[in-house]
């Protein structure tokens, strides 16, 4: 996929418009779990997210390629949008950006204020995605994947930054969407030589990753219906399936009320916000903290960017 100077070339790179984000061991945290628990806090990024890595890295490849796009298409659920809306303002390319309807208002607020076009089409993500793909067509711009290797270089960058700061770790939890966050991770621990575990964290309602690793192939789900919509994938993209069936050490499943409680535990413990898919991996580590007992584990906080009235209702536990 890409070699170690290359992801230290994006490193320096990103840097010039991503402060590194902190990865801080929190006390509350190891007494709660009974481990060192590290967060990596990918909710410090510009955009609230750990995406905001890929779409700068991504963008600049584009236009570096001897064909400039005219425009970019692309869908999400809105921190890879983000990105992509961050990113095309600063090459000055018009963005169209496909959502679901009912998607959160709070990112799309957001992903409009860094000047995309956004459409709400379909009743979830991979349904936007086939709509992005046609809108690209129509409109003769390049589409943007939810998974590209230039997306990942730039996500790596953050488990570059996590591994040169920590060192070895026994095991870092990562959520899974569409599988960048994972893959970079896996990518720079083995370019590093690392023999730290990497698990992979979906919601149990939309575990389509998770059910592929067990049966071996791509399996698609019917539904992907949580809250965590970070996660909300139901079509796994082959090459991240094939990295994380070859380099991952496992996949957890959680729920919604286990993602939630670990939203009010990273309240309670840092006074930090998570959304739902921020909030997986710890809920991972909290679901296995007897196997973590001791050990030197990460949690990613991969983002921050949960709505309000949300975010009330879960710290409120409802």
């Amino acid at each position: 996929m890409f070699d170690l100077p290359a992801l230290r070339e994006a490193a320096t790179f990103v840097r010039q418009h991503v402060p590194p984000t902190a990865q801080h061991a929190w006390p509350l945290l190891a007494e709660r779990l009974g481990c060192q628990v590290w967060v990596k806090h990918e909710n410090h990024a510009p955009t609230g997210a750990f995406k905001v890595r890929g779409g700068l890295v991504y963008v600049r490849s584009r236009l570096a390629s001897g064909k400039p796009p005219r425009g970019l298409v692309t869908a999400t659920r809105g921190n890879h949008g983000q990105s992509m809306a961050l990113a095309a303002r600063q090459a000055g390319l018009p963005l169209v950006i496909v959502v679901p309807q009912g998607n959160s208002p709070e990112k799309n607020a957001a992903m409009r204020a860094l000047g995309a076009e956004l459409v709400e089409h379909g009743v979830d993500f991979d349904v936007a995605r086939e709509e992005a793909a046609r809108l690209a067509e129509t409109l003769g711009y390049e589409r943007v994947p939810s998974f590209h290797p230039e997306l990942v270089r730039g996500v790596a960058t953050y488990a570059l930054e996590l591994f040169e700061a920590v060192g070895e770790l026994d095991c870092v939890y990562v959520p899974i969407g569409m599988g960048s966050g994972i893959c970079g991770l896996i990518q720079a621990r083995n370019l590093l030589g690392l023999r730290t575990q990497i698990v992979g964290v979906v919601s149990s309602a939309a575990d389509a990753y998770a059910q592929s690793i067990e049966q071996g192939r791509i399996v698609t789900t019917a539904t992907a219906d949580t809250f965590a919509d970070g996660m909300a994938c139901r079509v796994p993209h082959p090459d991240a399936f094939a990295l994380v069936q070859a380099h991952a050490a496992r996949i957890v499943r959680v729920d919604d009320r286990e993602i939630a409680a670990a939203m009010r535990l990273y309240h309670e413990a840092t006074h930090n916000t998570a959304e739902g898919a921020g909030a997986a991996a710890l809920a991972a580590l909290i679901q296995e903290r007897e196997r973590q007992a001791g050990k030197r584990v990460t949690v990613v906080l991969s983002g921050a960017n949960v709505d309000r009235e949300r975010y009330a209702r879960v710290l409120l536990g409802d």
